[in-house]
């Protein structure tokens, strides 16, 4: 199994469902024109299709690009509901969400606030 993986990685989630008879060089002009970054950059860049049962993962690579693709045979991948045109994951959110997991709806313990120790 191939998954991205190091610490540094700038990983951008576009958040709107993209036709998914574009390939690399489709997605890419994607990547420039709408959502306004360099796909020549070392940044990965996830797009889902319409029914979200499939996933693309673009990447550069020195010499060409790479494109990961995952497609779901029952489930649906969670997405996120932003106003925003791209979202910024870190490696580990983008492994959960490839895993399944909906990444938008862990809500952590709630933050405690105390003025003294009595």
């Amino acid at each position: 199994m191939i998954r991205p993986a190091g610490d540094g990685l700038e990983i951008y989630l576009c958040v709107e469902p993209v036709d998914f008879r574009r390939q690399a060089t489709g997605l890419a002009t994607l990547v420039q024109d709408a959502l306004d970054f360099d796909p020549f950059s070392s940044r990965l860049f996830v797009f889902t299709n319409r029914r979200r049962s499939q996933c693309r993962i673009l990447v550069w690579e020195r010499t060409g690009f790479v494109l990961w693709s995952k497609r779901l045979e029952k489930a649906r991948f969670a997405w996120p509901k932003h106003d925003d045109t791209v979202v910024s994951l870190s490696v580990h959110e983008l492994n959960l969400l490839l895993d399944g997991y909906d990444i938008w709806r862990f809500q952590p313990h709630e933050t405690l606030r105390y003025a003294s120790m009595y």
